[in-house]
């Protein structure tokens, strides 16, 4: 079966000593001159992409964004994205992996997790300026790679997804009740687990066993932050990743049945098409 294309960091010539888990690059100088055309695939590494200005079209995991100044674009790995950038284009691009920034530290690592579980940033002047001094200065470091200069990359790095963060907060509604740190920990682990073992594991008291929880507790979780059933969530995974195959790649809906585990696959077809209104061959149709 033809898997969806999966691009890696790729390390510049000038810059030998790189460990391959962090680029950081102009977006004018990416261009090059040219428009960037990038066909749908998934990455490996978060991508982030930071635009001074900016006009196209980000498709991401199926949702259009049209490109616009003073936006930011975060994309996890395993996420798919094709991306349409014009020429005169100003900004970064930078891609980094869990190795380089997912520090043993909790809460830095729920940082990142909240700061990537948005993929689109549309940032006021100074709200922007302010995250892109911190990108300037991240690309600067990189580039003369001083002593040292990883650790103030990833200092760099916690400042950004911070004012990402305050950004955030700022533009959502205050009358949202707070989730507790307890609460977002365990969904940010059955999101992994889901991400992790969709093909095998497709039933909630599987993950519940999984997370020594009952299946009451983990709807609980599912249901206070995300308002639905845990139920709800892995069908949308299965169906999101079922739409990935079918528009990034010509295997044949058999295939991708029995990727995602179905052995009968009238059963996955019907499953499809009474979550999405199509059969998987109408929506690749459609939608490709």
């Amino acid at each position: 079966m033809k898997a969806i294309p999966i691009r890696k960091i790729k390390v510049p010539q000038s810059q030998p000593e790189s460990s391959e888990s962090f680029n950081i690059r102009n977006i004018q100088d990416v261009l090059d001159g040219k428009d960037m055309v990038h066909d749908l695939h998934r990455h490996e590494y978060y991508f982030v992409l930071v635009l001074q200005k900016g006009n196209g079209i980000h498709t991401i995991d199926f949702n259009p964004y049209k490109v616009n100044d003073h936006s930011i674009f975060f994309i996890r790995p395993g996420q798919v994205h094709e991306l349409t950038l014009q020429v005169g284009s100003k900004g970064f691009l930078m891609e980094f992996k869990n190795d380089f920034y997912y520090p043993a530290d909790k809460a830095s690592r729920q940082l990142l997790r909240n700061a990537s579980s948005l993929n689109q940033y549309e940032m006021d002047v100074h709200s922007f300026k302010k995250a892109f001094d911190l990108l300037t200065s991240v690309f600067v470091e990189f580039g003369e790679k001083k002593t040292g200069y990883q650790e103030v990359i990833k200092a760099n790095l916690s400042i950004f997804f911070i004012e990402l963060m305050r950004h955030h907060k700022e533009k959502t509604s205050t009358s949202s009740l707070p989730i507790n740190q307890y609460t977002q920990e365990q969904l940010d682990k059955l999101v992994e687990l889901i991400e992790t073992h969709i093909s095998s594991h497709k039933e909630v008291s599987q993950y519940a066993d999984m997370m020594h929880l009952s299946v009451y507790q983990l709807n609980a979780i599912t249901k206070a932050t995300l308002g639905k059933t845990c139920s709800e969530l892995i069908n949308e995974h299965i169906i999101l990743e079922a739409k990935r195959y079918l528009l990034a790649t010509s295997n044949q809906v058999n295939q991708i049945a029995f990727h995602l585990g179905y052995e009968d696959v009238s059963y996955f077809i019907r499953f499809f098409k009474k979550h999405t209104g199509f059969t998987p061959e109408t929506f690749r149709h459609n939608f490709k």
